[in-house]
């Protein structure tokens, strides 16, 4: 019997998705992408693309019942999440339910949530209101943290301690919010290494997890990583300590299946804080480093879950080696003269990706979408790992017109 070609829905098609998409056509479906970008690149792997915005839950489901999709996927995409589940609950397709991941896409409501259900979580305000805000700030004391509720990637996330720049930062991080809504949040210093990484739910229960030591340029920017190592550095007992929590928060909001990236830390005193769980796989090549270290295919099994196909084969998988990512990028806007990379990481390398060409204009890492390229990089040891991506800046150096600037 010839089996019926599925049609599946990428929301976005972004250098980041671009695996995915590839996947999907390996396995003989057929393709669509949309997003309001006609010039990103994955779209010339799809069948056909169309110009809609991933976050137009309505125009997308327009989309979807016109093309008689099988499946629809949000890869490495927070804005695109809720439309991913909105659509697919109004069809009757594989995902989660949509309140649930409106709940997770939403910094107030996850904060809300965790609050309520008993998790540790720092005071927190949310509001559009500056005054508020203020009045909010001088109940906690600096430092604080503002950031939008709703964007992705850090965009708009600062510490601040000083009073007097508290209003530039509540009107950055307004201008980051589709919703136009800050939080606010008491600063919390992180014991050691924050966690990352990106975990799987198959039939409601975390069957895979691979978690990461995320790593800062405290220089440029200490609140967007700009890369993460693994195997952790945690203890098996501290690592299942995070599984259980997080196994605790998909009960709670009755999560099927797919894949999560996921933030913690443990605070000055020992506390497990949730900081982020995103409904959708990590970008800045989190899977692929995954696949590295582990063997595990999270892009297949994003794909296959989304589309209903049995994923009961993903099984907990070992870390074969030391590897990690690490995101180049400036901390200083300018003309992008040149990256200069020396012997000792080149040796590391084992997939390397530049994104922005040379003479053209970069911003500083303020947040993912300032990212000049991703590397990939396999290590000796823990030790060389973990000196090499703390002290990066020995290493790199990006070249930016007219100064030369640490990467």
């Amino acid at each position: 019997m010839i089996q019926k070609q599925k049609r599946i829905l990428f929301l976005g098609g972004s250098k980041f998705q671009i695996q995915p998409i590839k996947y999907a056509k390996e396995q003989g479906h057929y393709v669509v992408t949309c997003d309001y970008l006609p010039d990103n690149p994955g779209h010339r792997y799809a069948d056909e693309y169309y110009n809609v915005s991933t976050t137009d839950k309505e125009a997308v489901l327009k989309l979807a019942k016109k093309l008689k999709i099988d499946g629809i996927v949000a890869y490495a995409s927070d804005p695109a999440a809720p439309t991913q589940a909105y659509v697919a609950n109004k069809l009757g397709l594989p995902s989660n339910p949509y309140e649930s991941v409106e709940i997770l896409s939403k910094k107030n409501l996850f904060r809300d949530f965790l609050e309520k259900n008993d998790f540790y979580v720092p005071a927190s305000f949310c509001t559009s209101s500056l005054e508020k805000a203020e009045n909010f700030v001088y109940k906690i004391g600096f430092p604080v943290v503002v950031k939008p509720t709703d964007s992705s990637g850090s965009k708009g996330v600062q510490v601040i301690n000083d009073p007097k720049k508290l209003s530039m930062a509540f009107s950055k991080a307004l201008g980051y919010s589709r919703e136009k809504k800050v939080i606010i949040e008491k600063y919390i210093r992180r014991k050691s290494y924050q966690i990352g990484g990106d975990c799987f739910v198959v039939d409601g229960k975390v069957v895979f997890r691979c978690f990461t030591n995320t790593h800062f340029d405290e220089k440029c920017n200490p609140m967007a990583p700009v890369g993460g190592s693994l195997p952790s550095v945690y203890s098996k007992t501290e690592l299942t300590a995070v599984q259980n929590e997080l196994q605790r928060v998909f009960d709670l909001l009755r999560i099927t299946t797919g894949a999560f990236n996921v933030e913690f830390m443990h605070d000055q005193h020992g506390h497990l804080v949730i900081l982020e769980v995103g409904a959708r796989n990590g970008g800045n090549l989190i899977p692929e480093l995954i696949q590295y270290a582990t063997g595990a295919d999270l892009i297949k099994y994003t794909v296959d879950a989304a589309l209903g196909l049995d994923c009961s084969s993903l099984k907990m998988a070992k870390e074969k080696g030391f590897f990690a990512y690490y995101a180049l990028h400036s901390c200083q806007s300018g003309i992008l003269e040149n990256i200069l990379i020396d012997t000792e990481i080149e040796n590391n390398i084992v997939e390397k990706h530049i994104y922005v060409p040379k003479g053209e204009k970069i911003g500083k890492f303020n947040g993912s979408n300032a990212t000049l390229g991703i590397l990939i990089l396999k290590f000796d040891s823990k030790k060389e790992m973990l000196e090499k991506m703390d002290n990066m800046d020995k290493h790199l150096k990006v070249i930016v017109k007219n100064q030369e600037v640490i990467s």
